[in-house]
C-alpha cells in the first residue's frame, strides 16, 4: 500500500480545499458521495459554491475564523457525521478538509472514564 492509498480508499467521504475554498482533492467515497454534483470534476472548482445558503454562509465564516464544526446530517433515512476542520502546513493555515461517514443505527457508546 502506497504513503495515502489508505486515504483514497476508506469509506469515510473526504474533501480537502485551499485556504480560498478550491477543492484540492477528494477521496474515492467523497466522488460517489458528489457523483451528482459532478464527482472528481469538482476539484479545482470553489467548495463553497457546493453548498446552498444558509450552509454558504456557515462555512465560509468557518474558513474564515479557522473553526471546526461537527454534526449529523440525515438523508433518505441515512445518518451522517460530518467534521469540518482547518488544515494547516508548516503552522499556516491552508485550507479546511470535510470527513463524513455513515453512523450506524444503533451506534454504542462507551464510557472509558477508568
Amino acid at each position: 500500500m502506497t504513503k495515502h492509498q489508505w486515504v483514497q480508499k476508506s469509506s469515510a467521504a473526504i474533501t480537502v480545499c485551499d485556504a480560498q475554498g478550491i477543492i484540492l482533492e477528494m477521496n474515492d467515497q467523497a466522488t460517489k458521495v458528489f457523483q451528482k454534483r459532478g464527482g472528481k470534476k469538482l476539484v479545482g472548482s470553489n467548495l463553497l459554491e457546493c453548498h446552498p445558503e444558509p450552509a454558504r454562509t456557515k462555512l465560509k465564516q468557518l474558513m474564515e475564523r479557522q473553526q471546526t464544526n461537527i454534526y449529523t446530517v440525515e438523508k433518505n433515512g441515512v445518518t451522517r457525521l460530518i467534521y469540518q476542520a482547518p488544515w494547516y502546513a508548516k503552522g499556516k493555515y491552508s485550507g479546511f478538509v470535510e470527513i463524513s461517514f455513515i453512523v450506524p443505527s444503533p451506534m454504542p457508546h462507551i464510557v472509558r472514564d477508568k
